[in-house]
């Protein structure tokens, strides 16, 4: 749970400034926002029984007698679980607990068989840790992450079965979750729209949870207050199960909001628990906020202490992956992308791996344009999965081998992504059967400079006093030859006929 207990320190990459205030009627204000990121961990198993974790079952097909909470079934621990959620405290650069504990959280739901949640409060697997965000100017945002504890997810109520009734799903009980609590360090709803996205995109690097918020597989519970620059922390209200990131940007803008127009109108915040009307676009309370003695926390007697030896750790750190941060600074500075291109391709797993196998053995820059541009803007435009593409790593690399080699100009090459995305095929194939090839032959070039001189000799006359006209000499060049002549020798000829310095 994000207390606010802390008072945030000022951070080395961003400092408050005065676009991040928010203008009431009164005064201007800082809203301060802190967030409990619940990530499904990626398993087979549930975190205390055998049972499946595979999404979209028969209502109550995936529960075992444990996660029923049948008299005399006992938990036991999924190792698994275990190791991914050590393996997410590594990617975080956190501090790992070698010994934590599991207590029993008491609270009443239908969806909660035994009348207790088994998680973890005062002894969590991970402590400490931080995450870099890098935010739209440029700025780079730091914030602290406060601890990772495992826990057990709750069923899932159905109301939309009966016109009376609620039915109750278990197949999700008893799923192992990992709570990821921030410090408070955010100030806007941008910041925490970045943060929550990277946080997406790590687990993802790190095959530790699918982080598929349409699945319910990520959710987000936020804490939002608000203060005048300068004074103690407010009161904060907590939003619960965001499910979006659109969604948690609409939440934290409004919440602040209303609670600057309580403040500013003589009243006092209630600490309290709030949900997100998607609908209207706004919160509405739900309950008032429990503190950690209103759960009623204790040592769970079924389950010993967890006792995490130095040699697992480590086997683990070494088998992570690259990491988005890596990632980033290796294209900058090996591959020489700009900041912003690097950002765009590591944001996404598959995304950069597609990068990387088009890149390989080919100019990385060039890689980096047709892969953020042609292929990303395409796939944006239709929907489309980077893994479902209909042009495969090899097809485009086949295109920007033959735009290197100057057998197609850049037009053509577009022409023919256009036509690989259609019909399929090897690009190869596709520009020597359907005479695509670039016009490189000058003589047949200036051929065609010569012709469209002689066809505008007005223009031409005036090219010296107005060398830009060169430009549209060039496009009408390129006209007649359908695209296929050589823009470079286009280019030089018509200067050189023009008598263009």
């Amino acid at each position: 749970m994000n207390e606010h207990v802390r008072e945030p320190q000022p951070l080395g990459a961003r400092q408050a400034a005065p676009s991040q205030l928010i203008k009431g009627a009164v005064d201007d204000w800082e809203v301060v926002v802190g967030m409990e990121i619940h990530a499904q961990v990626q398993s087979k198993s549930k975190l205390f029984s055998g049972a499946s974790t595979t999404f979209g079952g028969e209502p109550n097909n995936h529960v075992s007698l444990v996660d029923a909470a049948m008299p005399g079934m006992l938990p036991v621990i999924n190792a698994v679980c275990v190791e991914q959620a050590v393996r997410t405290g590594l990617g975080l650069k956190a501090q790992i607990n070698r010994v934590s504990r599991f207590d029993r959280k008491n609270y009443f739901y239908p969806d909660l068989p035994q009348g207790y949640q088994i998680s973890q409060y005062a002894h969590p697997i991970v402590g400490e840790g931080e995450v870099i965000v890098d935010m739209a100017d440029g700025s780079e945002l730091v914030v602290g992450i406060e601890r990772l504890h495992l826990e057990q997810d709750a069923g899932k109520l159905l109301h939309d079965q009966h016109p009376t009734k609620t039915y109750v799903d278990l197949n999700r009980s008893g799923v192992a979750l990992m709570e990821i609590v921030s410090k408070p360090d955010l100030r806007s709803s941008e910041e925490a729209k970045a943060y929550l996205t990277k946080m997406r995109t790590i687990l993802r690097y790190l095959g530790t949870s699918d982080a598929d918020m349409e699945k319910g597989n990520l959710r987000a519970d936020i804490n939002v207050s608000v203060r005048r620059p300068g004074e103690p922390l407010g009161t904060r209200c907590e939003i619960k199960n965001v499910n979006s990131i659109r969604f948690a940007g609409q939440a934290i803008e409004y919440e602040a909001r209303r609670q600057i127009g309580i403040l500013e109108d003589g009243g006092t915040i209630d600490q309290e628990t709030r949900l997100f009307d998607a609908k209207n676009g706004e919160t509405r309370s739900m309950r008032s906020k429990e503190e950690a003695h209103d759960y009623r926390y204790f040592p769970d007697p079924d389950l010993l202490p967890l006792v995490l030896d130095d040699a697992m750790v480590e086997e683990i750190r070494a088998s992570l992956p690259e990491l988005p941060d890596e990632k980033r600074t290796r294209y900058i500075e090996a591959m020489g992308l700009s900041p912003y291109d690097a950002s765009v391709l590591v944001a996404d797993a598959e995304a950069a791996d597609y990068f990387e196998k088009v890149s390989t053995g080919r100019d990385a820059k060039l890689a980096a344009n047709w892969v953020i541009n042609e292929l990303f803007g395409r796939l944006n435009k239709e929907s489309v999965a980077i893994e479902n593409s209909p042009v495969n790593t090899a097809q485009l690399g086949g295109i920007l081998d033959l735009l290197t080699e100057k057998v197609i100009s850049g037009k053509i090459a577009k022409d023919v992504f256009e036509i690989v995305w259609s019909e399929g095929g090897d690009p190869a194939r596709i520009v020597e059967d359907r005479g695509m090839k670039q016009v490189t032959d000058t003589g047949a070039i200036a051929a065609a400079v010569d012709e469209v001189i002689a066809a505008n000799p007005d223009k031409a006359s005036q090219a010296k006093e107005k060398p830009n006209l060169a430009g549209w000499f060039v496009g009408q060049v390129m006209k007649a030859t359908g695209g296929k002549a050589n823009p470079q020798a286009v280019q030089t000829l018509v200067r050189e006929k023009l008598g263009i310095e």
